[in-house]
Protein backbone atom coordinates (compact mmCIF):
# COMPACT_ATOMS: atom_id res chain seq x y z
CA UNK A 1 0.00 0.00 0.00
CA UNK A 2 3.00 2.36 0.98
CA UNK A 3 4.70 1.30 -2.51
CA UNK A 4 1.19 2.59 -4.62
CA UNK A 5 0.50 4.91 -2.60
CA UNK A 6 3.76 6.94 -2.39
CA UNK A 7 5.55 5.60 -5.53
CA UNK A 8 7.53 8.54 -5.46
CA UNK A 9 8.74 8.77 -1.82
CA UNK A 10 12.26 7.62 -0.99
CA UNK A 11 11.48 4.76 1.35
CA UNK A 12 9.18 3.47 -0.96
CA UNK A 13 11.27 3.53 -3.92
CA UNK A 14 13.75 2.09 -1.93
CA UNK A 15 11.48 -0.91 -1.02
CA UNK A 16 9.99 -1.87 -4.27
CA UNK A 17 13.64 -1.43 -5.90
CA UNK A 18 14.72 -3.64 -2.70
CA UNK A 19 11.86 -6.33 -3.70
CA UNK A 20 12.11 -6.28 -7.62
CA UNK A 21 16.11 -7.23 -7.25
CA UNK A 22 15.20 -10.12 -4.68
CA UNK A 23 12.83 -11.99 -7.08
CA UNK A 24 15.30 -12.29 -10.09
CA UNK A 25 18.08 -12.55 -7.56
CA UNK A 26 20.92 -14.87 -8.84
CA UNK A 27 24.01 -16.13 -6.88
CA UNK A 28 26.84 -14.70 -9.05
CA UNK A 29 29.46 -17.25 -7.45
CA UNK A 30 27.14 -20.29 -8.70
CA UNK A 31 25.73 -18.76 -11.81
CA UNK A 32 28.14 -19.80 -14.34
CA UNK A 33 27.39 -21.79 -17.60
CA UNK A 34 29.75 -20.79 -21.04
CA UNK A 35 27.64 -20.63 -23.89
CA UNK A 36 29.37 -22.07 -27.41
CA UNK A 37 30.57 -18.09 -27.76
CA UNK A 38 32.36 -17.76 -24.85
CA UNK A 39 34.30 -20.88 -25.26
CA UNK A 40 35.36 -20.86 -29.08
CA UNK A 41 36.47 -17.03 -28.86
CA UNK A 42 38.00 -16.99 -25.55
CA UNK A 43 41.31 -15.55 -25.77
CA UNK A 44 42.45 -15.71 -22.18
CA UNK A 45 43.87 -19.36 -22.75
CA UNK A 46 47.48 -19.47 -20.96
CA UNK A 47 48.71 -21.75 -22.86
CA UNK A 48 47.46 -24.23 -25.49
CA UNK A 49 49.63 -27.26 -24.63
CA UNK A 50 49.53 -27.44 -20.44
CA UNK A 51 51.65 -29.30 -18.43
CA UNK A 52 50.17 -32.65 -17.11
CA UNK A 53 48.00 -31.75 -13.89
CA UNK A 54 48.24 -27.83 -14.77
CA UNK A 55 44.49 -27.51 -16.72
CA UNK A 56 40.98 -28.30 -17.23
CA UNK A 57 41.51 -28.94 -20.56
CA UNK A 58 42.65 -32.37 -19.69
CA UNK A 59 41.03 -33.99 -17.33
CA UNK A 60 42.36 -37.12 -15.90
CA UNK A 61 45.92 -35.88 -16.16
CA UNK A 62 46.53 -34.95 -11.98
CA UNK A 63 48.77 -37.55 -11.36
CA UNK A 64 48.86 -41.49 -12.19
CA UNK A 65 46.83 -43.63 -10.19
CA UNK A 66 44.96 -40.43 -8.82
CA UNK A 67 41.95 -40.29 -11.50
CA UNK A 68 39.41 -43.26 -11.88
CA UNK A 69 39.87 -44.90 -15.39
CA UNK A 70 36.96 -44.66 -17.89
CA UNK A 71 36.53 -48.53 -18.09
CA UNK A 72 34.91 -48.16 -14.30
CA UNK A 73 34.01 -44.45 -14.23
CA UNK A 74 31.87 -43.24 -17.03
CA UNK A 75 33.04 -39.43 -18.62
CA UNK A 76 30.28 -36.82 -19.59
CA UNK A 77 30.98 -35.77 -23.40
CA UNK A 78 33.78 -33.07 -22.24
CA UNK A 79 35.40 -35.30 -21.03
CA UNK A 80 34.85 -34.73 -16.99
CA UNK A 81 34.19 -37.82 -14.39
CA UNK A 82 30.45 -37.77 -13.37
CA UNK A 83 30.56 -36.72 -10.01
CA UNK A 84 26.93 -37.57 -8.91
CA UNK A 85 26.09 -34.03 -8.42
CA UNK A 86 24.96 -31.41 -11.18
CA UNK A 87 26.49 -28.01 -10.92
CA UNK A 88 26.95 -25.11 -12.88
CA UNK A 89 29.02 -25.67 -16.04
CA UNK A 90 30.16 -29.36 -14.72
CA UNK A 91 28.84 -30.61 -18.29
CA UNK A 92 31.04 -27.92 -20.42
CA UNK A 93 34.42 -27.71 -21.72
CA UNK A 94 36.58 -26.18 -23.73
CA UNK A 95 36.08 -27.84 -27.33
CA UNK A 96 38.37 -27.85 -29.69
CA UNK A 97 36.48 -27.36 -32.43
CA UNK A 98 33.32 -25.76 -33.46
CA UNK A 99 31.65 -28.92 -34.65
CA UNK A 100 32.29 -30.43 -31.16
CA UNK A 101 30.86 -27.25 -29.77
CA UNK A 102 27.87 -28.06 -31.14
CA UNK A 103 27.40 -31.51 -30.65
CA UNK A 104 28.30 -31.53 -27.00
CA UNK A 105 25.28 -30.46 -24.85
CA UNK A 106 26.09 -27.81 -22.68
CA UNK A 107 23.20 -28.14 -20.05
CA UNK A 108 22.04 -30.35 -17.72
CA UNK A 109 18.30 -30.32 -18.95
CA UNK A 110 18.75 -29.88 -22.66
CA UNK A 111 21.25 -31.24 -25.61
CA UNK A 112 20.76 -28.20 -27.04
CA UNK A 113 23.98 -26.51 -26.80
CA UNK A 114 23.67 -23.11 -24.90
CA UNK A 115 24.44 -20.28 -27.92
CA UNK A 116 25.77 -17.75 -25.23
CA UNK A 117 25.68 -16.68 -21.75
CA UNK A 118 25.34 -13.14 -22.32
CA UNK A 119 22.33 -13.65 -24.42
CA UNK A 120 21.17 -15.19 -21.48
CA UNK A 121 21.38 -12.72 -19.19
CA UNK A 122 20.34 -10.85 -21.93
CA UNK A 123 17.06 -12.16 -21.53
CA UNK A 124 16.32 -12.33 -18.23
CA UNK A 125 16.90 -8.43 -17.89
CA UNK A 126 14.24 -7.93 -20.49
CA UNK A 127 11.33 -10.62 -19.49
CA UNK A 128 12.08 -8.46 -15.76
CA UNK A 129 11.07 -5.39 -17.50
CA UNK A 130 8.31 -6.74 -19.29
CA UNK A 131 6.50 -7.72 -15.88
CA UNK A 132 5.88 -3.86 -14.88
CA UNK A 133 2.39 -2.91 -16.60
CA UNK A 134 3.34 0.59 -17.15
CA UNK A 135 7.05 0.19 -18.26
CA UNK A 136 10.13 -0.34 -16.42
CA UNK A 137 10.32 1.04 -12.90
CA UNK A 138 13.63 2.82 -13.36
CA UNK A 139 14.62 4.20 -16.68
CA UNK A 140 18.34 3.66 -16.78
CA UNK A 141 18.57 6.10 -19.91
CA UNK A 142 17.50 8.84 -17.52
CA UNK A 143 19.87 8.34 -14.58
CA UNK A 144 22.02 10.79 -13.28
CA UNK A 145 24.10 8.11 -12.02
CA UNK A 146 26.63 10.84 -10.90
CA UNK A 147 24.08 11.99 -8.37
CA UNK A 148 23.55 8.61 -6.86
CA UNK A 149 26.67 7.80 -6.54
CA UNK A 150 27.35 10.27 -3.49
CA UNK A 151 24.35 8.62 -2.01
CA UNK A 152 25.52 5.66 0.20
CA UNK A 153 21.81 5.11 1.42
CA UNK A 154 20.62 4.91 -2.29
CA UNK A 155 23.44 3.95 -4.39
CA UNK A 156 23.66 0.40 -3.38
CA UNK A 157 20.45 -0.36 -3.82
CA UNK A 158 20.57 0.93 -7.23
CA UNK A 159 23.34 -1.16 -8.34
CA UNK A 160 21.82 -4.37 -7.72
CA UNK A 161 18.53 -3.17 -9.12
CA UNK A 162 20.41 -2.37 -12.39
CA UNK A 163 23.07 -5.15 -12.34
CA UNK A 164 20.30 -8.33 -11.25
CA UNK A 165 16.93 -7.02 -12.30
CA UNK A 166 17.57 -4.85 -15.41
CA UNK A 167 21.20 -6.83 -16.27
CA UNK A 168 22.06 -3.31 -17.87
CA UNK A 169 26.00 -4.12 -17.10
CA UNK A 170 27.28 -0.70 -18.80
CA UNK A 171 25.30 1.25 -16.34
CA UNK A 172 26.15 -0.68 -13.51
CA UNK A 173 29.69 -0.57 -14.22
CA UNK A 174 30.01 3.40 -14.73
CA UNK A 175 28.00 3.35 -11.54
CA UNK A 176 30.17 1.44 -9.15
CA UNK A 177 33.42 3.12 -10.72
CA UNK A 178 31.45 6.28 -9.96
CA UNK A 179 31.14 5.05 -6.43
CA UNK A 180 34.42 3.95 -6.20
CA UNK A 181 35.84 7.43 -6.41
CA UNK A 182 33.03 8.96 -4.35
CA UNK A 183 34.07 6.87 -1.35
CA UNK A 184 38.15 7.51 -2.26
CA UNK A 185 39.02 4.12 -3.23
CA UNK A 186 38.47 2.79 1.02
CA UNK A 187 35.05 0.71 0.37
CA UNK A 188 35.93 -2.89 -0.63
CA UNK A 189 32.04 -3.89 -1.64
CA UNK A 190 32.33 -1.22 -4.44
CA UNK A 191 35.70 -2.95 -6.00
CA UNK A 192 33.80 -6.50 -5.88
CA UNK A 193 30.75 -5.17 -8.04
CA UNK A 194 33.12 -3.65 -10.27
CA UNK A 195 35.07 -7.24 -10.69
CA UNK A 196 31.51 -9.16 -10.64
CA UNK A 197 30.68 -6.35 -13.41
CA UNK A 198 33.89 -7.07 -15.56
CA UNK A 199 33.46 -10.49 -15.21
CA UNK A 200 30.28 -10.60 -17.03
CA UNK A 201 31.62 -8.39 -19.38
CA UNK A 202 34.45 -11.23 -20.01
CA UNK A 203 36.97 -9.07 -18.83
CA UNK A 204 38.47 -11.40 -16.71
CA UNK A 205 42.54 -9.55 -15.99
CA UNK A 206 40.26 -6.47 -14.64
CA UNK A 207 38.16 -8.54 -12.41
CA UNK A 208 40.93 -10.52 -11.12
CA UNK A 209 42.61 -6.76 -10.05
CA UNK A 210 39.41 -5.88 -9.12
CA UNK A 211 38.80 -8.82 -6.42
CA UNK A 212 42.33 -8.74 -5.25
CA UNK A 213 42.15 -4.89 -4.07
CA UNK A 214 38.81 -6.07 -2.28
CA UNK A 215 40.45 -9.38 -0.96
CA UNK A 216 43.40 -7.32 0.46
CA UNK A 217 41.57 -4.45 1.66
CA UNK A 218 38.70 -6.76 3.53
CA UNK A 219 39.15 -10.81 3.92
CA UNK A 220 35.55 -12.21 2.86
CA UNK A 221 34.48 -15.53 1.74
CA UNK A 222 32.76 -13.68 -1.45
CA UNK A 223 35.85 -12.13 -2.40
CA UNK A 224 38.13 -15.54 -1.84
CA UNK A 225 35.19 -17.46 -4.23
CA UNK A 226 34.50 -14.71 -6.84
CA UNK A 227 38.56 -14.43 -7.40
CA UNK A 228 38.98 -18.52 -7.50
CA UNK A 229 36.08 -18.11 -10.19
CA UNK A 230 37.87 -15.90 -12.26
CA UNK A 231 41.30 -18.49 -11.74
CA UNK A 232 39.02 -21.65 -13.10
CA UNK A 233 37.98 -19.15 -15.94
CA UNK A 234 41.10 -18.37 -16.64
CA UNK A 235 42.20 -21.81 -16.70
CA UNK A 236 44.52 -21.70 -13.64
CA UNK A 237 43.28 -24.28 -11.39
CA UNK A 238 46.60 -24.45 -9.38
CA UNK A 239 45.96 -20.77 -8.54
CA UNK A 240 43.15 -21.20 -7.12
CA UNK A 241 43.56 -24.06 -4.93
CA UNK A 242 46.17 -22.02 -3.46
CA UNK A 243 43.60 -19.48 -2.81
CA UNK A 244 41.19 -21.83 -1.42
CA UNK A 245 43.78 -23.02 1.38
CA UNK A 246 44.85 -19.15 2.08
CA UNK A 247 40.78 -18.59 2.52
CA UNK A 248 40.53 -21.89 4.65
CA UNK A 249 43.36 -20.72 6.82
CA UNK A 250 41.37 -17.26 7.22
CA UNK A 251 38.40 -19.11 7.39
CA UNK A 252 38.13 -22.21 9.06
CA UNK A 253 35.56 -24.96 9.07
CA UNK A 254 33.65 -22.59 5.81
CA UNK A 255 32.51 -25.00 3.83
CA UNK A 256 31.95 -23.17 0.55
CA UNK A 257 35.95 -22.90 0.27
CA UNK A 258 36.42 -26.68 1.32
CA UNK A 259 33.74 -27.68 -2.06
CA UNK A 260 35.47 -25.40 -4.02
CA UNK A 261 38.60 -26.75 -3.29
CA UNK A 262 37.15 -30.34 -4.16
CA UNK A 263 35.55 -29.37 -7.00
CA UNK A 264 38.83 -27.69 -8.57
CA UNK A 265 40.52 -31.26 -7.65
CA UNK A 266 37.85 -32.96 -8.99
CA UNK A 267 38.31 -30.96 -12.43
CA UNK A 268 41.83 -31.87 -12.56
CA UNK A 269 40.66 -35.47 -12.34
CA UNK A 270 42.33 -36.05 -8.85
CA UNK A 271 39.81 -37.75 -7.60
CA UNK A 272 41.28 -38.94 -4.42
CA UNK A 273 41.92 -35.66 -2.61
CA UNK A 274 38.31 -34.60 -4.21
CA UNK A 275 36.93 -36.90 -1.67
CA UNK A 276 38.96 -35.98 1.46
CA UNK A 277 37.81 -32.48 1.02
CA UNK A 278 34.20 -33.97 0.46
CA UNK A 279 34.88 -36.00 3.48
CA UNK A 280 36.07 -32.59 5.55
CA UNK A 281 32.86 -31.06 5.07
CA UNK A 282 31.44 -33.44 6.92
CA UNK A 283 32.84 -31.71 10.33
CA UNK A 284 31.38 -28.99 9.67
CA UNK A 285 27.97 -29.96 7.87
CA UNK A 286 26.37 -32.95 7.70
CA UNK A 287 24.04 -32.28 5.76
CA UNK A 288 25.84 -31.48 2.63
CA UNK A 289 23.90 -33.03 -0.12
CA UNK A 290 26.97 -32.02 -2.55
CA UNK A 291 29.28 -33.66 -0.21
CA UNK A 292 27.07 -36.90 0.36
CA UNK A 293 25.71 -37.06 -3.02
CA UNK A 294 29.62 -37.30 -4.77
CA UNK A 295 31.27 -39.69 -2.05
CA UNK A 296 27.90 -42.12 -2.65
CA UNK A 297 28.78 -42.20 -6.55
CA UNK A 298 32.82 -42.18 -5.66
CA UNK A 299 32.08 -45.58 -3.23
CA UNK A 300 30.17 -46.87 -6.08
CA UNK A 301 32.54 -46.62 -8.42
CA UNK A 302 34.89 -47.87 -5.93
CA UNK A 303 32.74 -51.40 -6.25
CA UNK A 304 31.33 -50.33 -2.45
CA UNK A 305 27.36 -50.10 -3.67
CA UNK A 306 26.69 -50.84 -0.10
CA UNK A 307 28.51 -47.78 1.07
CA UNK A 308 27.09 -46.10 -1.36
CA UNK A 309 24.13 -47.16 -0.72
CA UNK A 310 24.30 -45.95 2.96
CA UNK A 311 24.62 -42.14 1.59
CA UNK A 312 22.10 -41.81 -0.66
CA UNK A 313 19.99 -43.28 1.96
CA UNK A 314 20.88 -40.70 3.64
CA UNK A 315 19.63 -38.12 1.06
CA UNK A 316 16.31 -39.98 1.08
CA UNK A 317 15.99 -39.39 4.74
CA UNK A 318 16.99 -35.70 4.10
CA UNK A 319 13.76 -35.27 2.24
CA UNK A 320 15.79 -35.39 -1.49
CA UNK A 321 13.29 -37.16 -3.31
CA UNK A 322 14.03 -37.31 -7.64
CA UNK A 323 14.32 -39.64 -10.67
CA UNK A 324 18.07 -39.46 -10.18
CA UNK A 325 18.38 -40.61 -6.44
CA UNK A 326 16.03 -43.79 -6.87
CA UNK A 327 18.20 -44.29 -9.66
CA UNK A 328 21.28 -44.65 -7.78
CA UNK A 329 19.78 -46.50 -4.71
CA UNK A 330 18.25 -49.15 -7.57
CA UNK A 331 21.64 -49.36 -8.94
CA UNK A 332 23.38 -49.75 -5.66
CA UNK A 333 20.65 -52.36 -4.51
CA UNK A 334 21.61 -54.15 -7.92
CA UNK A 335 25.25 -54.34 -7.67
CA UNK A 336 24.58 -55.46 -3.76
CA UNK A 337 22.47 -58.21 -5.20
CA UNK A 338 19.26 -57.11 -3.59
CA UNK A 339 17.14 -57.39 -6.93
CA UNK A 340 13.69 -56.88 -4.94
CA UNK A 341 14.44 -53.77 -4.21
CA UNK A 342 15.86 -52.63 -7.19
CA UNK A 343 13.19 -53.14 -9.42
CA UNK A 344 10.84 -50.76 -7.01
CA UNK A 345 13.35 -47.99 -7.14
CA UNK A 346 13.46 -48.27 -10.16
CA UNK A 347 9.13 -48.39 -10.65
CA UNK A 348 9.38 -45.38 -8.57
CA UNK A 349 12.16 -43.75 -10.24
CA UNK A 350 10.73 -44.66 -14.29
CA UNK A 351 6.89 -42.89 -12.39
CA UNK A 352 8.81 -39.41 -11.42
CA UNK A 353 10.80 -39.17 -14.64
CA UNK A 354 9.74 -36.23 -17.20
CA UNK A 355 11.43 -36.12 -20.75
CA UNK A 356 15.21 -34.57 -19.54
CA UNK A 357 15.95 -37.78 -17.20
CA UNK A 358 13.84 -41.04 -18.62
CA UNK A 359 16.76 -41.76 -21.09
CA UNK A 360 18.78 -42.37 -18.43
CA UNK A 361 16.91 -44.94 -16.66
CA UNK A 362 15.60 -46.85 -19.17
CA UNK A 363 19.39 -47.24 -19.95
CA UNK A 364 20.15 -48.61 -16.83
CA UNK A 365 17.25 -50.81 -16.43
CA UNK A 366 18.14 -52.26 -20.06
CA UNK A 367 21.83 -52.56 -18.25
CA UNK A 368 20.57 -54.31 -15.68
CA UNK A 369 18.59 -56.67 -18.05
CA UNK A 370 21.78 -57.66 -19.38
CA UNK A 371 23.29 -58.65 -16.09
CA UNK A 372 20.13 -60.71 -15.62
CA UNK A 373 20.52 -62.05 -18.78
CA UNK A 374 17.00 -60.92 -20.22
CA UNK A 375 18.23 -59.92 -23.96
CA UNK A 376 14.46 -59.05 -24.66
CA UNK A 377 13.97 -56.87 -21.59
CA UNK A 378 17.34 -54.95 -22.64
CA UNK A 379 16.39 -54.64 -25.93
CA UNK A 380 13.27 -52.95 -25.02
CA UNK A 381 14.43 -50.87 -22.18
CA UNK A 382 17.33 -49.12 -24.69
CA UNK A 383 14.60 -48.74 -27.17
CA UNK A 384 12.99 -46.66 -24.58
CA UNK A 385 15.84 -44.67 -23.67
CA UNK A 386 16.16 -44.10 -27.34
CA UNK A 387 12.49 -43.18 -27.48
CA UNK A 388 12.99 -40.45 -24.67
CA UNK A 389 16.38 -39.11 -25.93
CA UNK A 390 17.07 -40.00 -30.00
CA UNK A 391 20.91 -38.76 -28.81
CA UNK A 392 21.93 -41.56 -26.04
CA UNK A 393 25.00 -42.82 -27.67
CA UNK A 394 25.48 -45.65 -25.12
CA UNK A 395 22.03 -46.83 -25.74
CA UNK A 396 23.02 -46.70 -29.74
CA UNK A 397 26.26 -48.92 -28.75
CA UNK A 398 24.42 -51.46 -26.57
CA UNK A 399 22.01 -51.88 -28.99
CA UNK A 400 24.69 -52.63 -31.44
CA UNK A 401 25.81 -55.28 -29.25
CA UNK A 402 22.61 -57.10 -28.96
CA UNK A 403 22.00 -56.87 -32.72
CA UNK A 404 25.54 -58.76 -32.97
CA UNK A 405 24.55 -61.49 -31.15
CA UNK A 406 21.64 -61.73 -33.28
CA UNK A 407 24.04 -61.83 -36.38
CA UNK A 408 22.26 -58.42 -37.49
CA UNK A 409 25.50 -57.13 -38.65
CA UNK A 410 24.53 -54.76 -40.61
CA UNK A 411 22.00 -53.26 -38.37
CA UNK A 412 25.04 -53.23 -35.55
CA UNK A 413 26.94 -51.12 -37.77
CA UNK A 414 24.53 -48.35 -38.15
CA UNK A 415 23.64 -48.34 -34.61
CA UNK A 416 27.59 -47.97 -33.95
CA UNK A 417 28.14 -45.27 -36.25
CA UNK A 418 25.17 -43.68 -34.96
CA UNK A 419 26.50 -43.71 -31.17
CA UNK A 420 30.29 -42.93 -32.69
CA UNK A 421 28.50 -39.27 -34.79
CA UNK A 422 26.57 -38.53 -31.24
CA UNK A 423 29.65 -38.70 -29.25
CA UNK A 424 33.45 -39.23 -30.50
CA UNK A 425 34.41 -40.02 -26.72
CA UNK A 426 32.76 -42.79 -26.93
CA UNK A 427 35.37 -45.74 -26.73
CA UNK A 428 33.23 -48.42 -26.56
CA UNK A 429 31.37 -47.84 -30.00
CA UNK A 430 34.53 -47.24 -31.81
CA UNK A 431 36.36 -50.62 -30.12
CA UNK A 432 33.27 -52.33 -31.06
CA UNK A 433 33.07 -50.95 -34.37
CA UNK A 434 36.40 -51.96 -34.83
CA UNK A 435 36.33 -55.50 -33.83
CA UNK A 436 32.71 -56.00 -36.18
CA UNK A 437 34.90 -54.88 -38.85
CA UNK A 438 37.89 -57.11 -37.80
CA UNK A 439 35.50 -60.16 -37.95
CA UNK A 440 34.30 -59.11 -41.69
CA UNK A 441 37.67 -58.66 -42.95
CA UNK A 442 37.99 -55.15 -43.21
CA UNK A 443 41.03 -54.81 -41.29
CA UNK A 444 41.60 -50.78 -42.23
CA UNK A 445 38.53 -49.75 -40.88
CA UNK A 446 38.80 -51.75 -37.80
CA UNK A 447 42.37 -50.15 -37.94
CA UNK A 448 41.47 -46.34 -37.72
CA UNK A 449 38.59 -47.39 -35.54
CA UNK A 450 40.55 -49.11 -32.86
CA UNK A 451 42.74 -45.99 -33.24
CA UNK A 452 40.24 -43.60 -32.08
CA UNK A 453 39.16 -46.09 -29.45
CA UNK A 454 43.03 -45.16 -27.80
CA UNK A 455 42.59 -41.73 -28.52
CA UNK A 456 39.53 -41.28 -26.56
CA UNK A 457 41.02 -43.69 -23.52
CA UNK A 458 44.58 -45.06 -24.04
CA UNK A 459 44.60 -47.31 -21.45
CA UNK A 460 42.07 -49.42 -22.90
CA UNK A 461 43.75 -52.78 -22.85
CA UNK A 462 41.47 -54.68 -25.23
CA UNK A 463 41.70 -51.97 -27.77
CA UNK A 464 45.78 -52.00 -27.39
CA UNK A 465 45.53 -55.98 -28.19
CA UNK A 466 43.68 -56.05 -31.18
CA UNK A 467 45.98 -52.97 -32.31
CA UNK A 468 48.97 -55.11 -32.13
CA UNK A 469 46.60 -57.71 -33.72
CA UNK A 470 46.23 -55.72 -36.76
CA UNK A 471 49.43 -54.46 -36.80
CA UNK A 472 51.23 -58.11 -37.12
CA UNK A 473 48.23 -58.38 -40.20
CA UNK A 474 49.96 -55.96 -41.97
CA UNK A 475 53.46 -56.78 -41.65
CA UNK A 476 52.27 -60.36 -43.05
CA UNK A 477 50.67 -58.55 -45.65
Amino acid sequence: AVVSTQSTGQCAWFMKAKALTEQVYVDEVEADNDGIAEMLMDDNSIAQVARPGTSFKKPGTAGQGTSTSQSVRPMSQSGRPVSGFVRPSTQSARPGTMEQAIKTPRTAHTARPVTSASGRFVRLGTASMLSEPNGPFINPAQLNLAKYADRPGLNKVLFDYLFYHENDIKNSLELAALATQSSKYDDWWWKQQLGKCYYRLGLYRDAEKQFQSALKQQPTVDNYLFLAKVFVKLDQPLAALDLFEKGMEAFPGEVSLIIGSARVHEGLGDLDSSIKFYKKVFQYDASCVEAIACIGTHNFYSDMPEIALRSFRRLLQMGVCNTELYNNIGLCCFYAQQYDMSLTCFERAISLANTDNAADVWYNIGHIAVGIGDSNLAYQAFQMALISDNNHAEAYNNLAVLEMRKGKVEQARAYFMSAISINQELYEAHFNLAMLSEGQGDLNTSFKEVKKSLEAFAEHVDSKHLLTQLRQYFTLL
